[in-house]
């Protein structure tokens, strides 16, 4: 039997907003977008990942009632949540092509840690971190 983490969720404000982000500007594609009444099951996965999904879910009912769901996007919308990771080949270059796309960075590429790393985020307010894919296992790079 094969067991894995298969979807991963992120609340967002706007679930069409994010989907534009995430397709248009980080080149995600849509692999699941369905409703169910007022509630949208909406996922993408990166293309050199097909079998990881990332859930773009709005805080509300039936989930969530009306209190609950306004503190999760005040607290979504101020950066609080755990970061994402996104590896890519080139931090720089890639830095430089989502720059161009219009996203929106909170910190340019730097070197740490034996790679390059920069950090934006959605519209939403989640956090990300871009890690340049290292030579050098994690196991060797200075703590």
């Amino acid at each position: 039997m094969t067991q894995g983490v298969n979807v991963v969720g992120l609340y967002v404000r706007d679930q069409q907003e994010a989907l534009a982000f995430y397709v248009e500007k980080l080149g995600f594609r849509v692999h699941t977008d369905v409703g169910n009444g007022d509630y949208r099951w909406l996922t993408v996965q990166h293309p050199e990942q097909p079998s990881f999904q990332l859930g773009l879910f709005k805080p509300g009912p039936p989930v969530h009632d009306a209190a609950t769901a306004q503190a999760l996007r005040e607290v979504v919308a101020k950066g609080a949540m755990p970061p994402l990771v996104l590896m890519v080949d080139n931090c720089r270059a890639a830095y430089e092509r989502l720059s161009a796309c219009g996203v929106e960075f909170m910190q340019e590429p730097v070197d740490r840690y034996g790679t390059v790393d920069a950090g934006f985020r959605d519209p939403s307010g989640n956090g990300w971190k871009m890690i340049e894919v290292s030579a050098k296992p994690h196991s060797q790079r200075p703590q």
